[in-house]
């Protein structure tokens, strides 16, 4: 009997090193600062952006995907924003709503009442930039100020929110 607890013992903490490894290694926890995400994300909310999925090319960057990225106007700061645009769309911006390529996108993720009612000229997103925007538009400093983002400032994409607890799960 006792061999027994103790190989289940052994396999407990084996589980919980591969996942630290993996928790530590592979993700990081980041608070988020500020309302530019809302609804998606609250202030102080707090998740785990993989830091690998894009640097080792698992994963490219995808239109709606939530990264984190270096400031470029500070690069002590990290910004979270979604991927609007990708390099080579002409994005634009008419009354609020965004056009990718002439087309508008859908956009769920930004209730009507935080939407910004600004219109922004048509741009082309230059080869290894993004455009990124908050989904709080009306309170959000993203490229729309600052302009594309340099693909080299990304170093993790948000993919699960684990505090506060009532708000745990995938990010969308």
């Amino acid at each position: 009997m006792w061999k027994h607890a103790l190989f289940w013992v052994r396999d407990l903490v084996l589980a919980v090193f591969i996942a630290l490894v993996v928790i530590l290694f592979l993700y990081q926890p980041v608070k988020v600062e500020g309302t530019s995400m809302l609804p998606t994300l609250t202030d102080q909310e707090r998740v785990f952006i993989n830091k690998f999925a894009y640097r080792l090319g698992l994963e490219h960057i995808q239109r709606g995907d939530t990264v984190v990225f270096w400031f470029p106007g500070d690069p002590s700061k990290s910004y979270i924003k979604r991927v609007i645009g990708l390099p080579g769309d002409r994005v634009e911006i008419r009354q609020g709503y965004v056009f990718v390529n002439g087309y508008p996108i859908s956009e769920p993720y930004v209730p009507d009442d935080y939407r910004d009612r600004s219109s922004m000229p048509a741009i082309v997103v230059p080869e290894g930039h993004y455009f990124v925007m908050g989904d709080h538009r009306s309170s959000s400093n993203d490229s729309r100020h600052w302009g594309p983002l340099p693909a080299r400032a990304i170093y993790g994409k948000a993919v699960f929110a684990y505090w506060p607890l009532e708000r745990l799960g995938i990010v969308q």
